[in-house]
């Protein structure tokens, strides 16, 4: 069965264009023209990828976007965009976008990353989501947002438990203070503060204070590192 891709896009030529390319690839395509219908659309839930211009009328593109990760749709959506500036990408992705195309694009470039994307996604569908995180005697339930240490229960502010989740997904591998910053606090810049280390420290100190061994190991000029061992 063909995979469906909604394309929203107000320029006729282009949608146009789009829509015979992708059907020539052999995927099944629905065109609109307005932000509000694409949303509509979207919300059905029968498309494999969404394809939106972020100048749109009705509703803009993002503003689209950030509609459908709202209503829990989890399709992946690929923005088009003449506005190229990093900033610009910036907010497409942070929109709940998956991919951002700058235009003018070749045909070659979006039909790749139509197809990383639908792999990402079939990916996903089949792997069973992760419930639970462990790190030597840390045990970590994303579902109650409860941690514990052999066996005893870790207190966590909403940040401390984002931090530490971050870490525990990267588990044994140096997360750099840029990282955090763009994970947790969404900064893109180096605000030239420490607010990284002293969440680092106030984290660590939950978890290693009464227990013989460390777990979050400073590497020194690198960053950080969930282990069980100094490494």
């Amino acid at each position: 069965m063909s995979r469906k891709i909604l394309i929203v896009e107000d320029d006729s030529s282009t949608a146009a264009y789009l829509a015979k390319g992708l059907s020539e690839a052999g995927y099944a395509v629905e065109v609109t023209h307005d932000g509000r219908d694409g949303l509509f659309l979207a919300s059905e839930g029968i498309f494999d990828l969404i394809i939106a211009d972020r100048m749109l009328p009705g509703l803009d593109g993002l503003a689209m976007v950030s509609a459908i990760r709202g209503a829990g749709i989890a399709t992946p959506v690929l923005v088009l965009s003449a506005l190229a500036a990093v900033d610009d990408r910036v907010d497409g992705l942070k929109a709940g976008a998956d991919d951002y195309l700058c235009k003018p694009f070749s045909f070659a470039e979006l039909s790749a990353r139509i197809e990383a994307l639908v792999r990402r996604s079939d990916r996903a569908a089949t792997e069973p989501a992760r419930t639970r995180l462990a790190v030597g005697d840390l045990e970590i339930d994303l579902l109650s947002r409860a941690v514990t240490r052999a066996g005893r229960t870790i207190p966590l502010g909403a940040r401390e438990f984002n931090l530490l989740e971050f870490l525990a997904r990267h588990a044994g591998q140096v997360v750099t203070r840029t990282m955090m910053l763009e994970k947790i606090w969404n900064y893109h810049f180096d605000p030239g503060s420490n607010v990284v280390d002293v969440h680092i420290g106030r984290l660590r100190r939950k978890l290693e204070d009464g227990f013989a061994s460390p777990i979050l190991h400073t590497v020194r000029g690198a960053g950080y590192r969930l282990a069980a061992d100094a490494g």
